[in-house]
């Protein structure tokens, strides 16, 4: 790898600091409606900034809800004319962060806007969602579809192939089963759980890479054995059957905290309450789409690990004498499954991620990596 950089995430037309400041604006305000009190029928339990909220519904139960997209994942569905996988994408957003505060998934409600209402596209993007409930547990109650054509904009330019796709889902939780991270304690160990590659995040600079070139969406890499468009749409890992067993109440590993490992890559692990840092001192071989965009487009180490995955698509923290086990358990589904380290108390310089491998070393905070 390089660190000679000539393409950013923020190039690309994503500014993530800028991102956070609007969230930030938009939090303040929506902070006005949570006027029903603790322990109330419909209380907010949670704060702004996890991977999911709680809404109290009574008798120790919470309802846990969350919302997202795929991107401009959509962007290369349209591409490759391909659109029965997008919807699992869909649903693994949304269900992977339900699992992040322990709860137990339920069901989704889909909005799709078209650019004009094409049947075929649109049966595909149903498999694709079927496809997803089928493998999360959930259901579909309902959905909307709307047909935004000044909206909506094809890719490529063909009339009636523009489209988005986004979803919001909730899950049960016990109220006092709920897992945020404020018990994650410095000798924790940090799992990591494979990734089936880019999934639903950095798709923008992922277009970018390749440019105007769009034979290369059609060229068969030997190092992926397919082409890189089939390559970008494999469908984003949905982890309920490896992370559920672990947040029973029945189970014997005690979850301190759950990160579904999205944009930010491992800066998601600062997304907890206590003030730590998460020490990696093991990073899994990136599959090697990684690599084929990082050489497409320039781009540096440091913003390979801001805005991809880079193979580990799942994290949790447990207790140190109970990671082999996890590992064991998690194992068990067919994912590989990895220590990656540990917690320490926080860095005295306040970083609050250290990757510190033989091949990676970066220190990060907020939303971006330094090399050291």
């Amino acid at each position: 790898m390089s660190d000679s950089p000539r393409m950013t995430y923020q190039g690309s037309g994503v500014d993530a600091d800028q991102v956070a400041q609007s969230l930030a604006d938009v939090t303040e305000q929506l902070r006005q409606t949570w006027t029903v009190p603790k322990g109330k029928i419909g209380s907010v339990r949670l704060d702004f900034g996890l991977f999911a909220n709680i809404i109290e519904i009574g008798n120790n139960r919470g309802i846990a809800m969350t919302t997202d997209g795929v991107g401009s994942k959509v962007l290369v569905a349209q591409r490759m004319g391909k659109y029965d996988t997008i919807g699992i994408d869909c649903i693994a957003m949304n269900v992977n962060d339900l699992l992040c505060v322990g709860a137990t998934p339920l069901a989704m409600v889909d909005y799709i806007a078209v650019q004009v209402l094409d049947p075929g596209c649109l049966g595909e993007l149903a498999k694709g969602l079927t496809e997803g409930a089928l493998r999360a547990g959930i259901s579909i109650p309902g959905g909307e579809i709307a047909q935004v054509r000044d909206v909506i904009k094809s890719e490529t330019g063909k009339d009636g192939a523009g489209f988005d796709l986004a979803g919001s889902a909730i899950g049960i939780v016990d109220l006092d089963r709920i897992i945020v991270g404020e018990r994650v304690r410095p000798g924790d160990a940090i799992i990591g759980i494979e990734s089936n590659g880019v999934h639903s995040n950095g798709l923008t600079l992922a277009r970018k890479a390749i440019g105007q070139d769009v034979s290369l969406y059609d060229k068969a890499f030997p190092e992926l054995g397919r082409s890189l468009g089939e390559e970008l749409l494999q469908p984003t890992h949905i982890y309920t059957r490896e992370i559920l067993p672990l947040v029973k109440a029945d189970s014997d590993i005690d979850v301190k905290a759950l990160f579904h490992i999205t944009g930010d890559g491992f800066l998601n692990l600062s997304r907890v309450p206590p003030r730590v840092t998460f020490v990696i001192e093991m990073v899994p071989s990136p599959p090697p789409v990684f690599s084929i965009i990082q050489q497409l487009g320039g781009i540096a180490d440091s913003e390979m690990f801001e805005v991809f995955n880079m193979g580990t698509g799942f994290c949790l923290v447990v207790p140190e004498t109970q990671a082999g086990r996890t590992l064991e358990l998690v194992g068990r589904f067919g994912k590989k499954a990895y220590r990656l380290g540990h917690v320490t108390e926080r860095d005295p310089e306040d970083w609050e991620v250290v990757i510190h491998t033989p091949d990676v070393r970066f220190r990060g905070k907020g939303k971006s990596f330094t090399s050291f």
